[in-house]
């Protein structure tokens, strides 16, 4: 159990070098990053786990007011939210020199994490997931907040095998006040380039004026890697990986992986063209087009089953057909014993 953060875990937790932040106590040190520091606290008033994300003491005054106005950022964009799918933000503050937000402490592991480890997910797992992120996404983008830095790492996978879209620390909502600078090592690249490279879409490798959008490619991104096992792009090199972003175009999944259905390739394809326009033209569409895939095989599943009691009743109807054939012969043997007998009295 971890809580929904995108930091990577620390295996052994460890005492937390504080008690308290605002109202919530802290119990123990979950993991840390180049961001900050995740704790696993508790809100007194509704007693309840929360996670707790603090951010990292030492900056320089500079770096560290720009920092918390990201935290402050994601709290806004994130806390402006309310769908099954996307973590619930409880508070952001900055108290005592300490900025945190406290959210909603999750039971799982992120997908960046499953699939590290060796997890596979069928074609139909792999749907039914993407295709809550979309949903969620399309929410956030009707409430005017778009992600940007949609990964394997901010998608959190409850062990209901739900998703939670997690880590709107990049992302744009109304009266942003976080100028587009980041952590250097994560979101930062060539003129405050933000997002992940590996799920840049071709205007943030570009550094360009990004949209929803950008949104649906890095979740078509995201769905490539889930079905073939492999990143639509890869270079150790930065430079390279943003030159092929913005100019090459990967092997559709089918290529790679026969078993994918050619419609379910088209759609990880499409999400993932270079041109915005030649996108879904939002992420709902592009659940939608995922919901159909999710249809057909309820159809299926429900036709087979259909098809599998149509055998059983067949083969009952048939046992009784061959039940009563042996009856009737039965009968027929007794009545004829039974004319012989009176015959020769």
């Amino acid at each position: 159990m971890i809580p929904n953060t995108s930091l990577p875990t620390n295996s052994n937790a460890t005492s937390p070098p504080i008690r308290r932040v605002g109202r919530f106590s802290i119990t123990e040190k979950l993991g840390s990053g180049s961001n900050g520091t995740v704790y696993l606290g508790h809100d007194p008033v509704i007693d309840r786990a929360v996670a707790i994300k603090v951010l990292s003491p030492g900056l320089a005054i500079v770096d560290k007011k720009q920092r918390e106005q990201q935290f402050i950022n994601e709290a806004r964009a994130a806390g402006r939210l309310s769908h099954p799918n996307i973590v619930t933000i409880y508070d952001a503050s900055t108290e005592g020199g300490t900025t945190f937000i406290a959210m909603e402490f999750l039971h799982g592991k992120d997908l960046r994490e499953l699939m590290e480890s060796g997890k596979r997910f069928d074609i139909i797992e792999t749907v039914n997931i993407i295709c809550k992120v979309a949903e969620a996404l399309a929410y956030a983008h009707e409430h005017g907040v778009i992600h940007r830095d949609i990964k394997p790492a901010n998608i959190f996978i409850l062990t209901n095998k739900q998703p939670k879209v997690l880590d709107f620390g990049i992302a744009r909502a109304p009266n942003r006040v976080l100028d587009d600078k980041g952590n250097p090592a994560e979101t930062l690249f060539n003129n405050n380039i933000l997002g992940t490279p590996n799920y840049m879409s071709r205007e943030q490798a570009l550094g360009q004026q990004v949209d929803a959008l950008t949104d649906v490619y890095s979740l078509g991104a995201v769905m490539y890697e889930m079905l073939t096992m492999q990143k639509p792009f890869q270079s150790h090199n930065i430079d390279k990986l943003l030159y092929q972003i913005a100019n090459k175009t990967p092997k559709a999944p089918m290529e790679i992986r026969p078993s994918i259905p050619e419609k379910l390739s088209y759609i990880t394809m499409k999400a993932m063209q270079k041109d915005p326009v030649a996108r879904y033209k939002n992420a709902a569409e592009m659940a939608h087009a995922l919901q159909k895939i999710i249809a057909r095989d309820n159809r299926l599943k429900r036709n087979r089953q259909n098809n599998d009691k149509s055998v059983e009743i067949g083969a009952s109807k048939k046992q009784t057909k061959s039940s009563l054939f042996w009856l009737s012969c039965i009968a027929l043997i007794v009545a004829l014993a039974a004319i012989v007998i009176v015959t020769l009295r």
